[in-house]
């Protein structure tokens, strides 16, 4: 199986990525468990704490043994170590904040998806004759709907997934999808840190099944 093309198939029939990080194991393994309650398969665990790697190679361990079908992807990475790191520890897909040409090698080298995070059409266009085939809108707070809307025309090739500052209300969800996105990137305001703390997973189920109930009405691009 070409984990790869089963991503590019799978992200944008999800309509949304999760990601999250939180220094807990338990919390971090519970969250993941909640999710695929909730039927998401491909989920980002970012490398934003001490305890990152630790918890990702549990929660590897707890995909191969108990979630059949979930895809474990590893964010914020920002260099050729810290990639090899978690794709020895079994990383589905990697996921950069920025555009990272050494990253983009080693997953190739190794079949991965790389989704690098791009912010100009100059970027982008790097990213793609470096072999990209998603892009990481980021910050998609501040580059909105209305920059996907005018350059998709230049890259009908790729697919798109804004991420940081996406609002879980329909009016900017769906601004997204109609102006082109395959898919939209939520963190903490899908699951945020009061959600963590209180280890609330009725809630953070809740909210996910609601947010994939609502990407469901565009029709997908």
């Amino acid at each position: 199986m070409d984990k790869k093309h089963e991503l590019l198939k799978l992200i944008p029939e999800q309509r949304v990525l999760p990601l999250y990080f939180f220094e807990d194991t338990e919390v971090s393994l519970q969250v993941l468990k909640t999710l695929y309650k909730a039927g998401i398969r491909a989920v980002e665990y970012t490398n934003r704490g001490k305890a990152a790697l630790a918890n990702f190679q549990q929660m590897r361990e707890m995909c191969t043994s108990e979630l059949p079908g979930m895809y474990l992807g590893i964010g914020t990475i920002k260099n050729e170590v810290a990639a090899k790191t978690f794709i020895d520890a079994g990383a589905d897909f990697i996921i950069c904040p920025g555009l990272i040409e050494e990253v983009a090698y080693l997953a190739d080298k190794n079949n991965l998806l790389w989704i690098p995070g791009c912010m100009t059409p100059s970027e982008i266009i790097r990213a793609e004759n470096l072999g990209a085939r998603m892009i990481k809108l980021f910050p998609g707070n501040l580059l909105g709907a209305e920059f996907m809307n005018a350059i998709k025309v230049l890259f009908p090739d790729l697919l798109f997934i804004p991420t940081g500052g996406v609002d879980i209300n329909s009016e900017n969800i769906g601004g997204w999808f109609k102006a082109g996105v395959c898919a939209v990137g939520l963190g903490s305001k899908l699951i945020s840190k009061q959600l963590l703390e209180k280890k609330d997973y009725t809630g953070i189920e809740f909210l996910v099944k609601k947010i994939i109930a609502m990407t469901k009405q565009y029709d997908k691009t």
